[in-house]
């Protein structure tokens, strides 16, 4: 192997997804759609997701460099190498790795002690488990080791059978994310791709030696002396030598200008199987997807173990491949984009995902409100293309979380069935969807009802202060006085009432009245704000059906108002505004 200084793994892991959360739902319409959900992920057989690993390996430089440095500097005259000045360069440059992956890979971190040896532990055994650190410092083949690795032609780790695949050609053209398809197989598999990066010296000689090969192969010998012999230039020529000089040249200028580097790849699939027959069948189905993208390929059988051993990370030394490759190619090759699985929590919640999907390939999806603690969803698509069956499947998956409280506007009836279903409370504002005697009662608001506390009264006066604006009164302190005079008045009358006619009975200007009267009983607006009691119920879900009230006048108070009763469910203290 040729002196390297910096060595780079990265590994696709893809490990089994097969637990369904348990949870705990309070009534038995969510609880059906759950278990419905459940069986349809269990028949759909199994499911794996992927997990990403990039190991960073260095050489330090040879000690005879490190003696010559000592004489060029003045105060480094200490005998030996400096092992902690090695270990600062080392830690101060893959720092420095991790702050650039995280301009397009924020989610790339360090694995701490306990997930280091976990993952290490997973690259030697077919075992998917934790591994904790231990209390006692002991070397690591003291306890990551639990299966014994049996050579041979076809190599066992412990009773399961292990088949390598090793890339040996690369296609002519690479472009990102080239071997994606390998991230959506339904089977265990180690994809290993180690690159030995050369500096741009090395590169260059070996670059150079190679277009020197090429370009010496373009004539035979016999025709190089016929040329000296007739002193004529030979017409025929390998054009393939030709081109494989000039391309070797390209690299050069690419390598020359800094714009790629060049690198010693190993891409390596491992799988494996209690029976070797089945293991057979999915080296094939890996097999299948690297030489459709125009790869060569090799299954290996003498080489099996050193291929296995050139997988793990940190080990430079076996199965080494030539010539080298660009680290354009290098990054087209390995996994930079895949399918996301998503988190297997809700980090806000602590608990289950919200309900689990499915996406390509035999990856499940895990679906969450939250990054961190935001929640904001966005969903968007044609019509039909069943928007409503997923708010109202979100509603009744959100019953898994205790003590959770479910607050819908609706338009177009289409979270009624799943609402009664829950035995939540449906409300219908604009009175479109509901005939009369059908056993649901007309939705009666009493905004006012409250107003003995004086934070109510506060947030009732700037509520009608913004109905008064939308019938084009201008709020002077004097306005303000009448409506603040009205309502301390009011606050001290029987609950029911505390009407807005009661309000504007007590009004004493007659712009003020005559501005709310479409807002009292006998106004288009009375009934659904004018009652004597109101009718909202205090189930956990509630769906408020909007469809009739979208366009009318009245639309912006009645938001306004269910706006400020939710808070208050939520145990939020805000203004009219919602501040």
């Amino acid at each position: 192997m040729p002196c390297a200084v910096w060595a780079v793994f990265v590994e696709a892991q893809r490990v089994p997804a097969t637990v369904y959360p348990e949870s705990y739902f309070p009534d038995a319409a969510s609880h059906m759609v759950d278990l419905e959900r459940r069986e349809q992920f269990e028949d759909e057989g199994a499911h794996f997701e992927s997990r990403y690993f990039f190991t960073l390996v260095w050489l330090p430089p040879a000690e005879s460099s490190g003696r010559a440095e000592r004489f060029l500097y003045e105060g480094r005259e200490r005998e030996g190498p400096d092992p902690h000045g090695i270990l600062h360069a080392f830690v101060d440059r893959s720092d420095r790795m991790l702050a650039l992956l995280d301009g397009f890979m924020p989610e790339a971190a360090w694995l701490d002690d306990g997930e280091t040896l976990t993952y290490l532990h997973s690259t030697i055994s077919t075992r998917n488990q934790r591994v904790r650190v231990p209390e006692i410092p002991m070397h690591l083949d003291a306890f990551l080791v639990d299966q014994p690795l049996a050579g041979g032609l076809e190599p066992k780790l412990g009773d399961a059978y292990l088949k390598t695949l090793t890339i040996t050609g690369f296609p002519s053209r690479t472009f990102p994310g080239i071997l994606d398809d390998l991230n959506r197989l339904a089977m265990p598999y180690r994809w290993s791709t180690r690159a030995i990066l050369l500096d741009k010296t090395d590169a260059t000689k070996v670059l150079t030696k190679i277009r020197r090969q090429w370009f010496a192969k373009r004539k035979s010998i016999a025709a190089i002396v016929r040329e000296v012999m007739t002193n004529e230039a030979s017409v025929l020529v390998d054009n393939d030598a030709a081109n494989k000089a000039a391309d070797a040249d390209l690299a050069l200028q690419s390598l020359s200008a800094d714009h790629v580097g060049q690198a010693y790849i190993t891409a390596t699939v491992t799988v494996w199987d209690g029976s070797a027959s089945l293991a057979v069948e999915k080296l094939r189905l890996v097999e299948k997807i690297i030489q459709g993208r125009d790869f060569t390929c090799m299954a290996e059988s003498l080489n099996a173990v050193e291929a296995w051993l050139g997988s793990l990370p940190g080990h430079v030394y076996a199965n080494v491949r030539q010539p080298p490759v660009s680290t354009l190619n290098l990054a087209h090759m390995i996994p930079l984009s895949a399918v996301w699985a998503g988190p297997e929590r809700d980090t806000h919640f602590h608990a289950p995902p919200l309900f689990y999907g499915k996406t390509a390939g035999a990856t499940p999806f895990r679906f969450s409100l939250h990054v961190g603690d935001v929640g904001h969803t966005l969903i968007a698509g044609p019509t039909g293309a069943g928007k409503s069956v997923l708010l109202a499947l979100m509603a009744l998956q959100f019953r898994r979380y205790a003590g959770s409280q479910i607050f819908a506007f609706d338009f177009g009836g289409s979270m009624r069935a799943a609402t009664l279903g829950m035995g939540g409370d449906w409300h219908d504002l604009g009175g479109g969807l509901t005939d009369e005697g059908d056993g649901h009662p007309a939705v009666a608001l009493q905004p006012l009802a409250r107003i003995d506390d004086v934070d109510e009264r506060k947030w009732a006066s700037e509520w009608l202060g913004q109905i008064l604006v939308g019938e084009g009164v201008t709020l002077t302190p004097e306005v303000k006085f009448h409506l603040w005079s009205a309502l301390n008045s009011l606050a001290s009358s029987p609950g029911h009432e505390r009407t807005i006619s009661g309000l504007v009975a007590l009004l004493q200007s007659n712009a003020l009245k005559q501005a709310l009267a479409s807002y009292c009983l006998g106004g288009p607006y009375g009934r659904l704000l004018d009652a004597d009691g109101e009718r909202l119920g205090d189930a956990d879900m509630v769906v408020f059906e909007t469809e009739g009230l979208i366009g009318s006048g009245a639309a912006s108070s009645v938001l306004s108002y269910l706006f400020h009763r939710i808070e208050g469910r939520l145990g939020w203290s805000t203004d009219a505004s919602g501040h």
